[in-house]
């Protein structure tokens, strides 16, 4: 059937036009320069939903209905999806917005979850960053069984959901389409977050870099809501309009929208904000940044792009710059740091976040590898213990005696010299060469020294021990 005439007997059927779009919006024809719609749930209206062009933010009334005039560069209205609701998803991505077009209006409509769901949990995905069918195998045939391994053990009745921070792939985009069978898979919705590989070179500059990534994905920032705690996605890619050339910043324009959409959240929310490029060291306006986010004291930001794993704490804020699903480019076991290929696993209950680093093929239980060496006259053990922040303490025994505490130093993980270390190696893409980092733990003991026990205890308690005969 021909659109013209499908849109003329639906108008006489129902006096209004709808469709189905991205699952689970309708939107009607009107010659007003202001977008209005309803949200609606069962068919009920939901009040004081927050509606949003990226620009201005607006509530629903207690009739579930919202006005807002776009903005001009707007591309999208969108909800910032409440507690208690389910994430309106296609496929399992994420899929709470409508593309803004000329003369129409919008409706939302979500499902209750009809449970409390203070008591959740996410899963961050950092780099997939897949480039050809091969890296799609990988990714496949270990990233995915894993991680739906880790959501079958919260059980079935548990609240999960994804989040990848971009570099989603390596600027073939064409595999879009292949991470999107990966969600799938796994089985929970996913929200994505821009990278400098998912961006678009030789179309103009920053904003037209994304043109790709919105047609498979929606606006490159937005908020949604779980129990108590406020998810907020951002892009911090600023595309400098020569191919590949990038910096870290975040626009002035998300900023604004930034402070506008918090001004709704309680102040004794959990606020997550997820994005590619680590804040604390890569973005060129992190001050601005900063201060934004200083009106909520309870902030963790979660960021990949780097291919290591780092805690960082500036400003009260808690950034975890995580490992990555693809670890050196899907080269070896493991990042440049020696951070085995993986993805962060977090619980919320409330307003409390705890979490942990999932190593792929690994039980939860492995958070360090153990190394030895033999030097004049005595023998050397190092530990790589990748999930740790200032909180953590960690020990060594030897032979059975406890000996304290391990001294914490800058440096290498030697597998990663091993695996990296050379303008050959790795085979594949050796570009990738082992990195420094400040997780490396080292004690000497005396050469007769024949086993040594390593017990990391995490800031919540929890106690990960490991052996090595050496």
């Amino acid at each position: 059937m021909k659109r013209r005439s499908f849109i003329q007997k639906s108008l006489l059927l129902t006096g209004g036009l709808v469709v189905a779009f991205k699952s689970s919006f309708s939107y009607s024809i009107f010659d007003s320069g202001v977008i209005t719609g309803k949200v609606m749930a069962k068919g009920k209206p939901l009040g004081e939903v927050l509606v949003s062009d990226g620009f201005s933010v607006v509530k629903t009334n207690s009739n579930g209905v919202y006005k807002i005039s776009p903005d001009a560069k707007a591309e999208f209205v969108f909800i910032s999806v409440p507690a208690g609701y389910e994430f309106p998803e296609e496929k399992k991505i994420a899929n709470f917005y409508a593309r803004i077009a000329d003369g129409q209006d919008y409706d939302f409509k979500l499902t209750p979850l009809n449970k409390n769901d203070d008591k959740h949990a996410f899963i961050i995905w950092a780099d997939p960053q897949v480039k050809n069918k091969k890296d799609v195998a990988q990714m496949m045939s270990t990233s995915v069984p894993d991680t739906r391994q880790v959501i079958k053990d919260m059980g079935p009745d548990a609240l999960i959901h994804g989040i990848c921070v971009g570099d989603i792939v390596w600027d073939n985009h064409d595999l879009f389409v292949d991470y999107n069978k990966a969600v799938e898979q796994m089985g929970i919705p996913f929200f994505q977050a821009l990278g400098n590989h998912d961006e678009d070179y030789r179309m103009g500059g920053d904003e037209t870099s994304d043109r790709t990534f919105k047609s498979h994905y929606g606006p490159t920032y937005y908020s949604f809501n779980r129990g108590k705690a406020h998810y907020m996605v951002f892009d911090n890619v600023r595309y400098l309009g020569v191919e590949r050339e990038y910096d870290g910043y975040v626009t002035e324009a998300q900023i604004e929208w930034l402070k506008k959409d918090l001004k709704e959240v309680p102040q004794d929310h959990l606020v997550i904000v997820c994005l590619h490029i680590p804040v604390h060291n890569s973005v060129k306006n992190n001050d601005a940044f900063y201060a934004a986010l200083d009106t909520h004291k309870n902030v963790h930001i979660m960021s990949g792009h780097t291919h290591y794993q780092r805690n960082v704490i500036t400003k009260n804020i808690f950034e975890h710059n995580h490992g990555t699903v693809c670890g050196a480019w899907w080269t070896g076991p493991i990042c440049e740091d020696g951070t085995p290929r993986g993805y962060g696993v977090y619980h919320v209950d409330g307003a409390d976040l705890k979490w942990y680093y999932k190593s792929t093929g690994e039980d939860r239980s492995k958070q360090m590898a153990l190394f030895s060496d033999e030097l004049t006259n005595q023998k050397r053990v190092i530990a790589n213990v990748w999930n740790y922040d200032p909180q953590w303490k960690v020990e060594y025994w030897a032979d059975g005696q406890p000996k304290g505490v391990m001294e914490q130093q800058i440096g290498f993980d030697p597998l990663a010299v091993k695996l990296y270390l050379g303008d050959q190696l790795p085979v594949t893409r050796s570009f990738a060469e082992p990195r420094k980092t400040d997780h490396i733990f080292v004690a000497h003991l005396s050469a007769d020294t024949k086993k040594i026990k390593v017990v990391a205890t995490d800031r919540f308690g929890e106690k990960f021990e490991s052996e090595l005969s050496i």
